[in-house]
């Protein structure tokens, strides 16, 4: 029994090897950056807490900030409630079903980079899709890519149709966990659709959906790829994430100290809510 354990702790050692190296040491070594002066990639004294301390007046760094709040909050927020209503109205039996079910989930499988570009010809602000269909109905000519509040909601809404088939996917398999039995008991006492929903299928589904929204706030406080190819971060900086000022001081500038600092920074956001998601979920559930 002890050699049949020794033979499968062998199989055990590449993925040791896999998180110290990819994982363990790029955090302590990024750690060491950050508080350390470098010099095109060569650390040349220590720093101390200076690179933190420079954060705290970069006005470029509060922008940054707060536009990753901004998008976080639009993204987010959109995401659930959208992915959430497909799985209300998929969660019964139809016709074509499958079929509708894969092409929702097609933008999931794109390249954020690739869906950048592509809504870089969607919101073209002369002669692109999105500006025609608007004429069309009436409307006037949108600044998608040149004023700071609609390139903002053009990133917004590239993000949301690609990751709004997650939440679909995840909610929905939640839908369906839940017994077709309580709903037939429910029937009997309303035929309220709203009451069914939120006194039992929103209580029942909110396991799913916490999970759901923490996943997605996690992933949307590191956005780059869209932002990068969409508006390269303009107009000006309006649309500069914190994560493409972080690229734009470490691989731009060659400021690797103040990028690595940045990068904790952003670390230790994503680390705190993560810890009140599981924190409010230990609460309710145990």
């Amino acid at each position: 029994m002890k050699k049949r354990r020794e033979k499968g702790n062998v199989f055990v050692i590449p993925a040791i090897i896999w998180i110290f190296v990819f994982t363990i040491f790029p955090l302590v070594y990024s750690f060491r950056v950050s508080i350390s002066r470098v010099s095109y990639g060569k650390i040349t004294g220590l720093a101390g807490l200076s690179n933190y301390i420079r954060m705290f007046g970069d006005y470029r760094f509060w922008g940054t900030l707060r536009f990753t709040l901004i998008f976080v909050l639009i993204s987010v927020v959109a995401t659930t409630f959208l992915g959430l209503g497909l799985a209300l109205v998929f969660n019964r039996k139809m016709r074509g079903l499958k079929f509708f079910r894969s092409l929702l989930t097609m933008p999931l499988f794109t390249a954020p980079v690739a869906l950048g570009y592509l809504g870089v010809m969607m919101f073209y602000e002369e002669n692109g899709p999105v500006n025609v269909l608007l004429k069309y109905l009436g409307m006037g000519k949108v600044p998608w890519l040149s004023h700071p509040w609609w390139a903002t909601l053009a990133i917004c809404m590239v993000d949301v149709w690609q990751w709004t088939p997650f939440a679909f996917i995840i909610l929905l398999a939640g839908l369906q966990s839940i017994s077709d039995e309580i709903y037939e008991a429910a029937i009997i006492d309303t035929s309220s659709g709203w009451a069914v929903f939120r006194y039992i299928t929103l209580p029942l589904v909110s396991p799913v959906l916490g999970t759901v929204l923490m996943l997605r706030l996690v992933d949307a406080f590191k956005v780059f790829d869209v932002p990068f190819s969409l508006t390269s971060g303009g107009p000006g900086t309006a649309t500069r994430t914190l994560t493409f000022y972080i690229y734009t001081q470490g691989l731009r500038n060659f400021d690797l100290g103040y990028a690595s600092a940045m990068a904790y920074f952003l670390l230790a956001i994503t680390m705190v809510i993560g810890m009140l998601f599981f924190r409010r979920y230990r609460e309710l559930y145990e």
